[in-house]
């Protein structure tokens, strides 16, 4: 198994800082925020280099600071540590970024990984004059990663698409591993593209049931294409030395989150085109102001992120043991990955790190 960490790039707080898929980045007054400045992200990933991850996400959207040039600037501040960027198809030329990830592979010898988010936020893509429909496109990243392999295949590529035009499509050097593609959709658009092109299935932390039916419905779209691939997960962790202490985190964390903000998150998030966002909002929709274990939607699966913040919305919350115990299960269904993260992400990095991660890197 592979453990990521995360790149707070919108900014990080000892509350739940909201943000992404449709949401304003919340300063986290209330808690203290932390700007995502150079200094605070290099000791983020330096710490995560340091506790044995083997990568950290860094987001993409209008409330994070840019992810290439961020984790660029990052690769002199660390030594292994890969960095998996995300960013939109839809933005730049595909001859255009699979040159960026040579010369990235290259400068940072060998450690790119990439996350192709093909975007479920109408306003989020019109903010950068993108007025395709939800399932459009879908069928433009189709296009797009077939260009990117093509260029990287060491022989001029030509394509004529819907969306694309390309004529001897290369880059000067193919890059050297080729960067593992990772990319994450729950929607009948998004499985066949992911299932033709990509190398990592992500998904974000569902009740093992629901991952499991995901895995077997991507496992047969990429059967169909005679190729498997690998799974991720990306979830939140609450780790701590006793179950009473990590609920006892959960609990303060949701304590402090103003039930305006859940109001408004709902109606924002509502709008979403996202069926992955769609699938997050459910799993805390009855929630009406109960204790913290009333969002306990699996043992030990806390959905109470989710309230306040777009995309991945639940946590893996208990003792050290506990936690392992999840993430083996998690495993059992055929999750390989686990792209994780906690409030605030320094301090949450050591809590996983020291307790949990070493189980699993003996």
């Amino acid at each position: 198994m592979k453990f990521h960490w995360f790149l707070p790039t919108n900014g990080d707080s000892r509350q739940l800082v909201g943000g992404g898929h449709g949401l304003t980045r919340d300063h986290g007054h209330r808690g203290g925020f932390r700007e995502p400045d150079i200094e605070y992200l290099a000791q983020v990933a330096r710490s995560a280099e340091q506790l044995g991850f083997e990568a950290v996400l860094t987001p993409t959207g209008t409330w994070c600071e840019d992810a290439w040039l961020v984790t660029a600037a990052l690769t002199r501040e660390t030594e292994r540590l890969k960095f998996l960027v995300a960013f939109r198809p839809g933005f730049l030329s595909p001859t255009l970024a699979a040159q960026m990830a040579a010369t990235y592979q290259r400068m940072s010898r060998g450690r790119l990984l990439l996350n192709v988010v093909t975007g479920g936020e109408d306003a989020e893509q019109r903010r950068f004059g993108d007025h395709l429909s939800h399932d459009e496109r879908y069928a433009r990243t189709d296009e797009f990663l077939g260009i990117v392999r093509g260029a990287w295949s060491g022989t001029p590529y030509d394509f004529k698409g819907e969306h694309y035009h390309v004529d001897g499509a290369t880059v000067s050097i193919p890059p050297d591993p080729l960067p593992r593609v990772y990319f994450g959709g729950s929607s009948p658009a998004a499985g066949p593209v992911a299932a033709r092109h990509v190398d990592v299935y992500l998904t974000w932390g569902e009740p093992p049931a629901q991952v499991a039916e995901k895995i077997a419905w991507m496992r047969e779209l990429a059967a169909a294409e005679g190729r498997e691939l690998r799974f991720g997960i990306r979830l939140h962790v609450i780790s701590r030395d006793t179950e009473a202490a990590a609920w006892a985190e959960a609990e303060r964390l949701l304590s402090a989150i103003d039930p305006a903000d859940i109001a408004r998150a709902r109606t924002v998030l509502g709008r979403s085109s996202s069926v992955g966002q769609q699938r997050m909002l459910a799993l805390h929709a009855g929630f009406d102001g109960g204790d913290v274990r009333s969002l306990e939607i699996h043992p030990g699966l806390w959905a109470g992120v989710g309230l306040v913040r777009g995309g991945a919305g639940t946590a893996l919350v208990g003792s050290h043991a506990r936690v392992a115990e999840l993430v083996e299960e998690y495993a059992s269904l055929g999750v390989e990955e686990f792209v994780l993260s906690g409030y605030p992400h320094l301090e949450e990095a050591y809590w996983f790190g020291e307790g949990v991660l070493p189980r699993f890197t003996r």
